[in-house]
């Protein structure tokens, strides 16, 4: 059963990534590439990047591609997202969400989308991420008084949202296993004399500095001992393969807005 695929944002960093998985996955057929309509590489061939003739051209004809495609991988910004978003609905196709950064009001048009289309829509594809997400819940229903919660996340230079979605959902998983609501508790920025900690708080910090892909860690701090569990990526690959899991899951669905728990059953 083979699922044919478009990719958004094709001459970025993401974008060239998704399209090597792309080549390399079983399962999945390339048929589209997409990017801005003032994009040098408008034209020119998908695999260009890797070196590799796909036999397809960058364009920045959305309806084409949805086409074409049964599934659509974006990894852009929420406002080029929510433009995919429209023209899934139209077409009727299904749609693999790694774009970060989104208002609530922004989310609430992605689940109302889901109720006509297929959505799969997760802060990280990567499966190992999505195994720290596990380990955290089970974390959180242990580590349930007395410890102190802190999320700490680092990112390249060039990411302009923080903090991270990943740290976000950290931060949500672990909230939900504390009987917490993460908007009332988060604490996002120290600075000064800032008192005491309150110990009912989840407190994050950011990091953005270089080429560093992805790292994330969630420490359970207690009086003479400290948990920590991490996930740090080496390069963009993780997402990537995550991403083609998830387009894979969609094939024959025909709405339902999923995660990457749903993808690798383990909700």
């Amino acid at each position: 059963m083979t699922v044919k695929l478009a990719i958004a944002g094709s001459s970025g960093r993401m974008g060239r990534m998704l399209i090597e998985a792309s080549l390399q996955t079983e399962g999945v057929q390339l048929v589209a590439a997409l990017d801005r309509a003032d994009s040098v590489w408008i034209g020119r061939d998908a695999g260009e990047f890797n070196g590799v003739n796909t036999g397809v051209a960058i364009s920045s004809n959305v309806a084409e591609a949805f086409a074409k495609a049964d599934c659509l991988i974006d990894f852009t910004r929420p406002e080029a997202t929510l433009l995919h978003l429209q023209a899934a609905r139209s077409a009727g196709k299904g749609l693999v969400i790694g774009t970060t950064g989104f208002k609530a009001e922004e989310k609430a048009l992605i689940a109302e989308a889901a109720h006509e289309i297929p959505i799969v829509f997760a802060p990280n594809m990567a499966v190992g991420v999505n195994a720290v997400f596990k380990l955290l819940e089970v974390a959180a229903q242990i580590l349930n008084s007395g410890y102190d919660v802190e999320v700490y996340e680092a990112h390249h230079r060039f990411k302009v949202d923080a903090p991270s979605g990943t740290a976000l959902r950290m931060g949500e998983v672990v909230a939900r296993g504390l009987g917490r609501d993460l908007e009332k508790c988060a604490v996002y920025g120290r600075e000064g004399v800032t008192g005491e900690r309150d110990a009912n708080t989840i407190g994050f910090a950011t990091v953005r500095g270089g080429d560093i892909v992805g790292d994330h860690t969630v420490t359970f701090a207690a009086l003479g001992e400290r948990v920590e569990i991490s996930h740090k990526a080496g390069s963009r690959m993780p997402y990537a393969t995550g991403s083609m899991r998830a387009a894979l899951f969609l094939k024959g669905r025909k709405n339902g807005l999923y995660d990457m728990q749903d993808v690798l059953g383990l909700t």
